[in-house]
C-alpha cells in the first residue's frame, strides 16, 4: 500500500469510518506501509470495535489475550471474542471455545466449548477442527466418538494443519476409529514433521527405528528424535539418548548420552532418570555416585517405575548411597514385583528364604536350650 493510500485510509479513520479503522489498524499491527505500534493498532480496533466491527473486536480481543499493546485481561478478551463469535466470526468462535475448555477469562465449560468449536469447524477453520477432534477423542464436552474424530482431523489435515495429522496419524497407527494402517500412518506423520511438528518427529522416529510402516532406518530415526529432542521434546531426548548408549544409528558416546538424559530428567521423565541413575551407579559417561544414582531411582520410582524401585531397593538391601534399610527394601521391591518384574520378585523371594532360615536356626537354638543346655 503506498502512503498516500495510508493517508486516505487515516483520514477516512478520524471520520469514524469503521472499516477504515479497521484496516489502518491491520497495517500498523503488522507495519505495512506505516509504522508498526501496536498501540495504536490497539486503539484503531477499539474505536472500530465500539461501532460492532467483528474483526476489529476478534483482534482487539486476541491482544487483550496476550498483552500485546493492550493491558492483559481475559474478562476483556473474552467479552470482545463474544460480540465478534455471536456475529460468526469463526477465529472468534475458536477462541473463545479455547477459552471455555481452559477456564481462562470464563467459566470452564466444556460443551460450551464445543459448540462454538463446532461453529468456527463448520466454516472450514482447521484449528477448530483439529481442537473438536481431541475432544471428541477424549469425551470431554461432546460424546466420545473415534471415527468422528478421524473425520474432523481429516479436515484439519487436508488444510495443511500439522496437529491434525498428527493426531490422525496416531490413529491410522493405532486402528482408533479407522482401520490400521502403518504406511498410511507415517506418511501423516512425515507431513507433521516436515512442519517442525515435534512429536510426529519422535513418533516416525520411532516407526524407523522399529520398520512400521517405513523401513527399519537407525540413521533416519536418530535425525528425528533430534530434531525433536532439540525442541525440548523429552521422550525423544531419551529415546536418542538410549541409542547413544548403545551406538545405533549415531556414534556411541555416553557423555552425550548423559547429556540428553538428564535433559529429559529434569523434565520429569522417569526412564530417562532411571537411565541417568545407572549411568551414575556404574560411572559411565559421568562420575560414579551412589547417592546421585539412588535419588535419580527414587524420583523415577516415585512415578511408579518398576526398574527403579528395583533398583533403588537393592540400593536400601546393600546400603549403597542410602542409609541400610530392609524394611524399606522390601517396600520397594514389593511394589516392583506387583509390576510383574522378575528382579523384584527374585529378591523378595531371597529375603524371604533368608528371613525364613535365620528363624529356623533361631527355633533350633531355643529347642537346643530348652532341651538341657540352658541354665535354669
Amino acid at each position: 500500500m503506498t502512503s498516500g493510500q495510508a493517508d486516505l485510509l487515516t483520514l477516512a479513520a478520524e471520520q469514524g469510518d469503521a472499516e477504515a479503522q479497521y484496516e489502518l489498524g491491520v497495517m500498523h499491527l503488522g507495519g505495512r506501509g506505516v509504522a508498526q505500534d501496536d498501540k495504536r493498532a490497539a486503539s484503531l480496533f477499539e474505536l472500530a470495535a465500539d461501532q460492532g466491527h467483528a474483526e476489529a473486536q476478534c483482534y482487539l480481543g486476541v491482544m487483550h489475550l496476550g498483552g500485546h499493546g493492550v493491558a492483559r485481561d481475559d474478562k476483556r478478551a473474552a467479552a470482545l471474542l463474544k460480540l465478534a463469535a455471536d456475529q460468526g466470526r469463526a477465529l472468534a468462535q475458536r477462541q473463545l471455545g479455547g477459552m471455555h475448555f481452559s477456564g481462562q477469562g470464563v467459566a470452564q465449560d466444556d460443551k460450551r466449548a464445543a459448540e462454538l468449536l463446532k461453529l468456527a469447524a463448520d466454516q472450514g477453520d482447521a484449528e477448530a477442527q483439529s481442537y473438536l477432534g481431541v475432544m471428541h477423542m477424549g469425551g470431554r464436552g461432546v460424546a466420545q466418538d473415534h471415527k468422528r474424530a478421524s473425520a474432523l482431523f481429516k479436515l484439519a489435515a487436508d488444510q495443511g494443519h500439522a496437529e491434525a495429522q498428527r493426531q490422525l496419524g496416531r490413529m491410522y497407527r493405532d486402528g482408533r476409529g479407522v482401520a490400521q494402517d502403518h504406511k498410511r500412518a507415517a506418511a501423516l506423520f512425515k507431513l507433521a514433521a516436515d512442519q517442525g511438528d515435534a512429536e510426529a518427529q519422535r513418533q516416525l522416529g520411532l516407526m524407523h527405528l522399529g520398520g512400521e510402516g517405513v523401513a527399519q532406518d537407525y540413521k533416519r530415526a536418530a535425525e528425528l528424535f533430534k530434531l525433536a529432542a532439540d525442541q525440548g521434546d523429552a521422550d525423544a531426548q531419551c529415546y536418542l539418548g538410549v541409542m547413544h548408549l548403545g551406538g545405533r544409528g549415531v556414534a556411541q558416546d555416553h557423555k552425550r548420552a548423559s547429556v540428553l538424559f538428564k535433559l529429559a530428567a529434569d523434565q520429569g521423565h522417569a526412564e530417562a532418570q532411571r537411565q541417568l541413575g545407572l549411568m551414575h551407579l556404574g560411572g559411565e559417561g559421568v562420575a560414579q555416585d551412589y547417592k546421585r544414582a539412588a535419588a535419580l531411582f527414587k524420583l523415577a520410582a516415585d512415578q511408579g517405575d518398576a526398574d527403579a524401585q528395583c533398583y533403588l531397593g537393592g540400593m536400601h538391601l546393600g546400603g549403597h548411597g542410602v542409609a541400610r534399610d530392609e524394611k524399606r527394601a522390601s517396600v520397594l521391591l514389593k511394589l516392583a514385583a506387583d509390576q510383574g518384574h522378575a528382579l523384584a520378585q527374585c529378591q523378595l523371594g531371597n529375603m524371604a528364604a533368608t528371613r525364613h532360615s535365620t528363624s529356623s536356626r533361631g527355633r533350633a537354638s531355643t529347642r537346643r536350650c530348652d532341651d538341657g543346655t540352658s541354665p535354669r
